[in-house]
């Protein structure tokens, strides 16, 4: 079974990375930029037949490694 996991800081977490992207953006023209926040995204394959016990086992990995819970927000998809 196959899902994507995307990462984005919460939104009261500054995001420097994203700020610099909007303003090369706004620089090089795109001035209608409101904002931009940049996030992490992961595939995650894995061999279960279940789908209830694989999304327990990606919100696991989530929330032991890929996700820092205090900073980011996490949304699981099966692909």
């Amino acid at each position: 079974m196959k899902f994507s996991v995307t990462v984005t800081l919460k939104k009261d977490v500054l995001d420097p990375q994203g700020k610099v992207v909007q303003d090369t953006l706004s620089n090089i023209g795109f001035n209608s930029l409101k904002s931009i926040r940049q996030g992490k995204f992961f595939e995650i394959e894995i061999n279960e037949t279940d789908q209830s016990k694989a999304e327990k086992k990606v919100n696991e990995i989530c929330e032991k490694l890929l996700v820092n819970l205090i900073i980011e927000n996490f949304k699981i998809n099966k692909i």
